[in-house]
């Protein structure tokens, strides 16, 4: 029977359908297949990973972070903790007195979902190291690592320490985890408590007496008190007038510059210039001869690595680099750098108070020195004593490796990353090579009655000189002089007097406040660049001309704080601290008996203090006879956190303020105040009826008349004189300078910048 041309359509489709099905089903039990075979090989893996032993290591800066773990290759996570996640609270004290001085740690505000990421990671490995740095500060940031984790992980938590971040030293502290130093954690414990004693006491009482928002601490006070005493002592000098006769003798065609140091056999003393007058006139047409000749030599030792403050000192003085910009750089070096396609840290832990260097280094040194300086390396290798009182948990300051000269990685660094790592590679290199030898030759010339002398320096043997170049010193030689022999006949050019003033005693710099920071034993090496920066912050120091003046404020502060508290704000106190610390840093001293002996005495005072001590606030807002230009009433003195300014009595209704005059000007009579470009943001002193008088000075005016001519004194500062004080009449000689060119030049460019910006404002 014939179908129908439908059912033949639909008996085909039926085939089709079934064809098509057969080939899917096929297609699908393939696929299956290969996922089956996927699925089998991803599960191998995973139980291969598992097996697989996987380390979490947790450091404090994300870029040591990266080094570490390139360092480390597989196997290892290197997270960083980003400083302290677990910590005092900032908003109150957060220690429990009556539960012996407990102190209440909380998650640092922002740093949470660090610690959870931490806590997860470390939960899915099979081992935790805490690489945090190896010191106080870095041991307690370990130990609350430690106390956050093990509850989370089974894995072991453990502690490694290392010195340099290089390969060598990264793998080795990883074969060798330990414990967490319980007694050096205690140390950080007790000085974080005593701190937070003394500033959470001290500065309500501030608060309550002088103004609000200032603070106080146990060792920043005392710096600043030093600081104050030594202004004290910088305002109450008084230059003294005295001159030198200087001589400038020709043998054949070389010039000899001699001064005179006798005079009929007694020791020169010319007090003005008229005494200098009388002996030039009594040298007239006098012979001259050589009546002496000697030449010393001797010997010049390298110094050791540095420590911590004598980094900051030549920092300091070599670069121009504020401590925090010496630490800053500094820890950029060791945290490491990328050199080709390596990243390296430079040089070792920058927070020590020891000169003691591994031998592995000793012997890397003396090596590169017999290829490049045989002639300098001595026999034996040189070993320096560490420093009494010195805690010597790390090496002096050195380069991870000598082989990298600052010229072979110049290009790899910053311009002040190049200066600091070239100070610290001189200094170590030099520290293991010969002495240098020195040969002085001292002349003295007769001149009728008086005796003039003059000396110069050479190197004879160069020694360390040889890789001294940024650490060199103009001060070790000097040019040599032209061939005498006793008895040789010289003729005088000229006679010649200069005018001299004595110098008082200078104020402290970042360098000589870190020095005596060390030698008064006032804080540890890492605490140095904080406690200078913190004084700075507030506002009770500035920093002019490299050297730290105290405020107003800060003066005000410290008077309070040194007459009310004089055996707690006082360097024996502070240094006692710190070696009651070292004590417990060495399990001798229990933390809880050190606070305990403290607090008491010192909160019966706070308390004395608070009831007795008279209110400032009221006093330091002075009535003027100064009028408000703007509503006519009269001008209040008062203290701000930049010292003190005027500020018009109707405050709210009237918000003007203004500088205080610092003295009157010359020329117009009108006040001298104080003003700031705005190109160039320096501070200068100008006129107030400006632009009417163009009086300008860029030297601070002191409030003392000048007894020659009736104008202001300024202070001035040069690195020949330091500070000192002088005329500001440029026709006045006292206690003037000759370079009266270049400052009209400095006052008229800074003038023309106010000008401008004044225009601009307009």
């Amino acid at each position: 029977m014939a179908l129908s041309g439908t059912w033949k359509s639909y008996i085909i489709g039926i085939a089709v359908f079934r064809q098509l099905r057969g080939k899917g089903m096929a297609q699908k039990a393939k696929q299956d297949t290969t996922e089956k075979k996927s699925n089998r090989t991803t599960i191998a893996k995973k139980k291969n990973m598992r097996s697989k032993k996987h380390v979490l290591v947790i450091v404090e800066s994300p870029a040591k972070a990266k080094t570490i773990e390139h360092y480390l290759g597989t196997g290892y996570t290197v997270k960083a903790s980003i400083g302290h996640l677990i910590d005092l609270p900032k908003s109150r004290m957060g220690i429990n007195i009556e539960n012996n001085f407990q102190p209440e740690y909380i998650t640092v505000r922002g740093k949470a979902s660090i610690l959870r990421e931490l806590q997860q990671i470390a939960k899915n490995s099979d081992q935790v190291l805490l690489a945090s740095d190896n010191d106080r500060e870095g041991e307690a940031i370990a130990w609350h690592l430690s106390n956050a984790l093990v509850p989370k992980t089974k894995a072991p938590v453990k502690r490694i320490v290392f010195n340099e971040i290089t390969p060598m030293a990264i793998k080795e502290a990883v074969k060798h985890p330990g414990s967490i130093d319980e007694a050096k954690v205690n140390a950080q414990k007790a000085r974080r408590v005593l701190d937070r004693l003394v500033g959470y006491n001290l500065s309500p009482l501030l608060w309550k007496k002088v103004k609000n928002g200032l603070s106080a601490g146990r060792v920043q006070s005392v710096a600043l008190r030093l600081i104050c005493e030594r202004e004290a002592e910088v305002e109450n000098f008084i230059p003294k007038e005295y001159w030198t006769l200087n001589a400038d003798f020709l043998k054949g065609r070389s010039k000899v510059a001699a001064q005179l140091i006798s005079y009929k056999g007694n020791k020169a003393e010319l007090v003005n210039e008229d005494s200098v007058n009388a002996i030039i006139a009594e040298l007239k047409d006098v012979e001259c001869k050589v009546s002496s000749l000697k030449a010393s030599d001797r010997s010049a030792h390298p110094k050791p690595p540095f420590t911590t403050s004598k980094m900051q000192q030549s920092s300091a003085n070599r670069l121009g680099f504020t401590s925090r910009k010496t630490m800053q750089i500094a820890q950029e070096l060791y945290e490491g750098i990328t050199i080709g396609s390596t990243r390296i840290g430079l040089i070792t832990y920058m927070r020590t108070d020891s000169v003691r260097i591994a031998q592995t280094a000793l012997d890397d040194v003396r090596s590169w020195l017999s290829k490049n300086y045989p002639d300098a390396l001595p026999e034996e290798q040189i070993e320096y004593s560490v420093g009494k009182g010195a805690q010597d948990a790390h090496e002096g300051i050195r380069p991870t490796y000598v082989t990298y000269t600052p010229d072979s990685i110049a290009k790899y660094l910053t311009s002040d990353q190049l200066k600091l790592y070239t100070l610290i590679w001189e200094r170590f290199v030099s520290s293991q090579m010969k002495d240098a030898k020195i040969r002085t030759t001292t002349v003295e010339i007769q001149a009728g009655d008086a005796v003039f002398r003059t000396s110069a320096s050479k190197l004879i043997e160069k020694g360390f000189y040889d890789v001294i170049h940024l650490l060199y010193s103009k001060k070790d030689v000097s040019e040599s002089l032209p061939s005498l022999a006793e008895g040789d006949i010289v003729s005088v050019q000229k006679y010649f007097g200069e005018q001299h003033f004595t110098q008082g005693p200078a104020r402290y710099t970042d360098a000589s406040m870190v020095k005596t920071l060390e030698e008064k034993g006032i804080g540890r090496p890492s605490t140095y660049a904080q406690i200078i920066s913190v004084l700075l912050d507030h506002y009770y120091v500035t920093r002019t001309n490299k050297q730290l003046v105290p405020t107003q404020l800060g003066k005000i502060i410290s008077k309070i704080l040194v007459e009310s508290f004089p055996d707690v704000i006082n360097e024996h106190f502070t240094a006692d601290v710190e070696n009651k610390l070292d004590q417990i840093d060495q399990d001798k001293l229990v933390w809880t008996n050190m606070i305990g002996e403290f607090y008491s005495p010192f909160k019966t005072q706070v308390d004395s203090v608070m009831d007795t001590q008279e209110s400032l606030k009221g006093t330091l807002d002075e009535q003027t006879d100064i009028k408000c230009e703007k509503c006519g009433r009269p001008m209040l003195k008062k203290l701000g956190r930049f010292g003190y300014f005027l500020a018009c009595s109707g405050f709210p209704e009237c918000h003007n303020t203004k500088s205080i005059p610092l003295a009157k000007c010359p020329k117009c009579g009108g006040d001298i105040v104080e003003r700031k470009t705005q190109k160039r943001g320096k501070s200068f002193y100008g006129c107030s009826n400006y632009p009417k008088c163009d009086f300008i000075t860029h030297f601070k005016p002191l409030d003392i008349n000048c007894p020659k001519c009736g104008w202001f004194l300024v202070e001035r500062f040069d690195k020949k004189n330091g500070s000192y004080k002088t005329c500001i009449n440029p026709e006045c000689d006292y206690l003037h300078s000759d370079d009266s060119e270049a400052i009209a030049a400095e006052n008229a460019a800074m003038l023309k910048d106010f000008a401008a910006s004044q225009e601009s404002n307009n």
